[in-house]
C-alpha cells in the first residue's frame, strides 16, 4: 500500500487570493467507487480524544473545505476541519511529545463495505497539519457505542500505516484488505488538523437484513448497488441516482452536458445482486429547465448477458417523481437507464427482491469477507 501520489512537508503560507491556488492534490484510481462515509448514508463521527480547535464532525462535511483568512474565534482562528490542540512533553527537560502520541477519531461509515482508498485532506492546515497519519478499521455488529469500540477485545486492521503526509493538500491511500469495515481510527500523529476524510469503497450490505425486508431498492447505493459507467458526468456524478432520500437541491441529482448530437445519455449500473424487479422509480426533483426529457429502462442477467427493455422509451415531467408497476417481474444483475436527449434524473429507484441465487451469492461474499 503506498500514497498515490506522495505530498510532504509544508505548504507555503497563504498569501491571498484563491486559497487553493497552491492546493496539492491527484486524480487517485479508486476515487470511482462511493465515498462509505458519506453522510448521506448514515455517516458520522462518533468520537475523537480532542477537537480543541475545530470539530471532528467537520471531517465528513461533503464538498471541500472551506477557507476565512479573518475568522477567528475565542480559542484562535476557526478551521473548517478537525483540529486538536499542540501536544506538549512531561516535563520542561523533555518540552517534546513522546513518538507514541497521537490524537484519534472514530468513524462510522455509513455504509460497510470493502475500502479501496483513503483519502485524508489537509486543505487549509498549512503549517498545523499532523507530521503523519495512521487508518485502522474494524468490523462490529450492530450500532457499538464509543466505549465498545475502544475496548480492548476489539481487532483493528491496519489500513494506512503512519505515513507522513503534506499540509493543504489530497493525501490519498490505496488499501488492499479485502475484508467488510463498518468502523474506522483514524489518527494524526502527534497533533494537527485535517480537513476532510473519504473512504472510497464498495457496500457490502448485511444478506440478512435485506432477507428481512423482502422487497427493497435492489440498485441503491446502501444495499450494495453501484453506478458502474456513464456516457457524461459533466456536473455531478452518476452514483448520485443511487444515494438515500429524495434530492434536495439541483446538483444532487445527474445532470449532462446539453447534446448537440442525435444520441442520448446514460448510466449502467449493477444490482446488489441477481434481483427480481418489480416496480420502477424515476425521480427528477430539482431538474426544471433541464431535466430529460424521456427515458427508458433495461436490464440484463450477468456481465455478458443481453439488455432487455423493461420500461419503454417514456415522457418524463420537470421535478417529479414517476412511478411504473412492471406487467411481470424481470430478472437481472445488471440496470440501464437511457435519458433522452440529454439533461437529468436525480433518483432511480428499482423495487424488487433478490433471487435464491442472488441471495446465495451475496451471503457467500459476506461470509467471506468477514461480515
Amino acid at each position: 500500500m503506498t500514497a498515490i501520489p506522495s505530498f510532504t512537508g509544508d505548504a507555503n503560507p497563504y498569501g491571498g487570493g484563491d486559497p487553493y491556488a497552491d492546493y496539492r492534490t491527484a486524480d487517485f484510481p479508486f476515487a470511482q467507487y462511493a465515498n462509505l462515509a458519506d453522510r448521506r448514508l448514515g455517516a458520522g463521527v462518533v468520537a475523537a480524544n480532542d477537537e480543541f480547535f475545530a470539530e471532528r464532525e467537520n471531517l465528513l462535511v461533503p464538498g471541500p473545505a472551506e477557507f476565512d483568512p479573518e475568522h477567528f474565534g475565542h480559542k484562535g482562528k476557526i478551521m473548517d476541519g478537525w483540529e486538536t490542540r499542540r501536544r506538549r512533553g512531561a516535563s520542561a527537560e523533555h518540552p517534546w511529545p513522546t513518538p507514541e502520541d497521537h490524537d484519534w477519531a472514530l468513524v462510522r461509515l455509513g455504509a460497510p463495505g470493502v475500502i479501496r482508498g483513503i483519502v485524508v485532506d489537509t486543505a487549509h492546515f498549512r503549517g498545523n497539519y499532523p507530521q503523519a497519519v495512521s487508518v485502522e478499521g474494524t468490523s462490529l455488529p450492530g450500532s457499538p457505542s464509543p466505549e465498545d469500540l475502544l475496548a480492548d477485545d476489539v481487532k483493528w486492521t491496519s489500513l494506512v500505516p503512519r505515513t507522513p503526509v503534506g499540509g493543504h493538500a489530497a493525501n490519498g491511500f490505496a488499501v488492499a484488505a479485502e475484508q467488510r469495515f463498518t468502523h474506522l481510527r483514524v489518527n494524526q500523529h502527534p497533533d494537527g488538523g485535517i480537513a476532510r476524510l473519504r473512504v472510497h469503497g464498495e457496500v457490502v450490505p448485511d444478506p440478512a437484513w435485506l432477507a428481512a425486508l423482502g422487497t427493497f431498492d435492489v440498485v441503491a447505493l446502501e444495499n450494495g448497488g453501484s453506478a458502474e459507467d456513464a456516457s457524461n458526468l459533466f456536473y455531478s456524478p452518476a452514483s448520485n441516482t443511487i444515494q438515500p432520500g429524495r434530492s434536495r437541491k439541483m446538483d444532487d441529482g445527474w445532470e449532462t452536458r446539453r447534446r448537440r448530437d442525435r444520441g442520448n445519455d446514460w448510466i449502467s449500473y449493477r444490482l446488489a445482486a441477481q434481483s427480481l424487479i418489480r416496480a420502477i422509480e424515476i425521480d427528477t426533483a430539482y431538474l426544471k429547465g433541464n431535466s430529460a426529457g424521456w427515458a427508458s429502462v433495461s436490464v440484463r442477467d450477468g456481465d455478458d448477458g443481453d439488455w432487455t427493455e423493461i420500461l419503454p422509451r417514456t415522457r418524463l415531467q420537470p421535478d417529479t417523481n414517476h412511478r411504473f408497476v412492471l406487467p411481470a417481474p424481470a430478472t437481472g444483475t445488471h440496470a440501464r437507464v437511457d435519458i433522452y436527449p440529454d439533461g437529468g434524473i436525480s433518483r432511480l429507484r428499482l423495487f424488487g427482491s433478490l433471487t435464491d441465487q442472488g441471495a446465495t451469492a451475496l451471503a457467500a461474499r459476506h461470509q467471506e469477507l468477514g461480515g
